[in-house]
């Protein structure tokens, strides 16, 4: 199944699921960059805060050492200061340049400036009368009230400064907090979207397999049906051919024992009329007596045949001698007419006579398919039994036929099958092409035997 399938099929569900997929995408990427700004924004206050502390420190320490070196004179005083002095102009700057656009800050930023620069020359000017020779002027003028004043003011104004830097802080902290809060309710929001979409597709897809399994229990349904059908139609069928065949089978006794007893009494009475009147023209009619003897051979040829018809009706051994006898005499009746080799494994069997009426028949036909298209040269005949099963076969080394191609008549084979199927036994069909074709009757069997109808 493509993609395009499933579109066609859940339209709405995945357009709900590529549009929650497409917002999730927007939302948390929208998200992500504007939490990286305002926390690039807190660490840049946090910065500033920082370098306003380290403003106001630099300035105590550049007094400090300013003070130390007045009070002591020892140069060692002036490094510390020099770097104080430098790192004071550096956080000047820094603060200028992140207040550039925050006019409530600049108005803090001017006063600072002046403040500092003040704070600033006073402390060079000390030094520079001190390194002037001009000790008491320069103490004189450090330990006036004037750089109190000033540094008091530059601490007012820093404090107000870390105040304006705190609220935006705050406020950074606050659009922070926003931004997550509305990035976790659009995540919310698409989650329930995208679990609706879920249930969307699983009650779709339970639906569909509901389709399903109901095509399903009703295509089970005609099934049965079908088979319930072909089973009775089997059942019809098999019991039609058994019909069919015992009535055929009556019909055949029916008309031996009128060919038996009326023709045969026809014929034999003809015989005998003719032998009389051959007795009587002894010696009186060469002509005549000659015509007489060819009638006689005639009729002895009628009876004959009359005799091999009755037989191929309804076998006399069969009920007279029993199955392995008759099936003996057709094995070796056939050989005599088609030249082929017959070997025949017969051991005696429990059968019912339909049973071995069938049997006979089946073999019968066999072998006469065999004459007709088999191009063999060996057939084997066998009835046996095996694990209390009555097996009869038919096999011969001629060209065979693929079992798996339909053949152009199937009739026999069919007709054989419905014949062992109606006396409860099974039909085994073995065939390759240039190996010969084997065919296997399989029947429990009888009780007792019965004799076979006349």
């Amino acid at each position: 199944m493509n993609a395009w399938s499933v579109f066609k099929r859940m339209p709405i569900v995945v357009s709900f699921a590529c549009i929650a997929t497409v917002m999730m995408l927007l939302i948390s990427e929208g998200a992500y960059w504007q939490s990286v700004k305002r926390l690039d924004a807190l660490v840049a206050m946090g910065g500033i805060q920082t370098g306003i502390q380290d403003l106001q420190q630099n300035l105590l320490n550049a007094e400090s050492d300013q003070r130390g070196y007045l009070l002591t004179g020892r140069a060692e005083y002036l490094q510390p200061y020099n770097t104080a002095i430098q790192k004071i102009g550096n956080a000047i700057e820094d603060l200028d340049r992140h207040y550039a656009g925050d006019s409530g800050a600049m108005a803090l930023m001017a006063p600072l400036h002046a403040l500092t620069t003040a704070k600033l020359a006073d402390l060079s000017t000390t030094i520079g009368l001190y390194d002037q020779g001009q000790g008491d002027a320069a103490k004189a003028l450090m330990l006036t009230h004037m750089g109190k004043a000033k540094m008091d003011a530059i601490r007012a104004l820093t404090a107000e400064l870390l105040v304006h830097e705190t609220r935006k802080v705050e406020a950074s902290k606050v659009n922070l907090y926003r931004t997550l809060m509305t990035g976790r309710i659009g995540m919310a929001v698409l989650s329930a979207i995208s679990l609706l979409a879920l249930f969307l597709y699983l009650r779709q897809t339970f639906a569909l397999k509901r389709t399903q399994e109901q095509q399903q229990d009703l295509m089970q349904i005609d099934h049965d049906r079908l088979e319930i059908v072909v089973a009775q139609r089997t059942a019809q069928l098999t019991e039609l051919t058994h019909h069919l065949q015992t009535a055929r089978e009556d019909e055949r006794n029916r008309l031996a024992r009128n060919l038996h007893d009326e023709l045969g009494a026809l014929l034999t009475s003809a015989k005998l009329d003719a032998a009389r009147i051959k007795s009587r023209l002894a010696g009186t009619a060469p002509e005549a007596l000659e015509r007489l003897a060819h009638l006689v051979d005639a009729l002895n040829s009628s009876i004959a045949l009359g005799r091999r018809i009755i037989e191929d009706l309804r076998p006399s051994t069969l009920s007279n001698l029993g199955l392995v006898p008759t099936l003996e005499i057709l094995a070796r009746e056939f050989a005599e007419r088609s030249g082929l080799q017959t070997h025949c494994t017969l051991e005696p069997a429990q059968l019912d006579a339909t049973a071995e009426l069938m049997i006979y028949r089946l073999m019968q036909e066999a072998i006469t398919n065999i004459s007709k298209y088999a191009k063999a040269r060996h057939v084997w005949l066998s009835l046996t039994t095996v694990d209390g099963l009555v097996q009869a076969s038919v096999r011969d080394d001629g060209i065979g036929f693929d079992t798996t191609v339909p053949p152009r008549s199937a009739y026999g084979l069919v007709g054989m099958r419905y014949r062992v199927e109606a006396e409860g036994g099974t039909l085994r069909v073995e065939s390759t092409p240039g190996r010969g074709t084997l065919i296997q009757v399989t029947l429990p069997p009888a009780e007792a035997s019965q004799p076979a109808p006349l």
